[in-house]
């Protein structure tokens, strides 16, 4: 990956951390080329970490918990349990960050999910929760997914199995049930491979 875009994403990240703490930003990284606009990922603790925020225990986040960050900062941790600020230009160059650790993790999806159906947009809701089911299937399942669902790409019998092995082996229940309704659909209206 270019170094330069790490390191101006990294910069950025943690600008927006320490404007928002009213700490002094950190200097800018050098610039090579424009940093693509990005947020850290944010994630919900596991559960040693600090107690849920009131919102959650009261039944779950609405739209007066949003923006996360601002609102609740303490629950936003990166998968692997690091929190939000510890994500800096010199952590990422002494090692101490990962991969994982610059990915939403499912917990902070089912709140935002949360917070979009409080405020009506169901569909955005289920994208959410379907995105939530990703974070435990593997990348190279989730592009296998994506690719078989487009139209005359895969068999039902394909589509089927891809159903199954989401449901059984990752537990995701509702991406399952959008490749079984595919599945349906593109017999229907004959746009299965055949």
């Amino acid at each position: 990956m270019d170094n330069n875009l790490i390191a101006n994403l990294v910069a950025e990240v943690a600008n927006n951390i320490h404007a928002k703490d009213g700490a002094a930003k950190p200097s800018p990284a050098p610039q090579a080329a424009p940093a693509p606009k990005a947020v850290a990922p944010k994630a919900a603790p596991s559960p040693q970490a600090a107690p849920a925020p009131a919102a959650a225990s009261a039944g779950g986040f609405t739209t007066a918990d949003y923006p996360i960050m601002d609102k609740h900062q303490e629950i936003v941790k990166t998968p692997t349990g690091k929190h939000v600020s510890e994500i800096t230009l010199e952590a990422v160059k002494n090692g101490s960050i990962n991969q994982q650790d610059i990915r939403i993790s499912r917990e902070m999806l089912l709140n935002q999910a949360q917070i979009a159906e409080s405020a009506g947009k169901v569909q955005m809701g289920q994208n959410l929760r379907r995105a939530a089911e990703l974070t435990a299937v593997p990348d190279d399942v989730v592009i296998q997914m994506y690719d078989m669902i487009r139209p005359n790409r895969a068999t039902k019998q394909q589509l089927v199995e891809m159903s199954n092995t989401l449901r059984t082996q990752y537990k995701a229940e509702l991406c399952a049930k959008l490749v079984s309704e595919a599945a349906e659909v593109y017999e229907k209206r004959g746009i299965l491979l055949k």
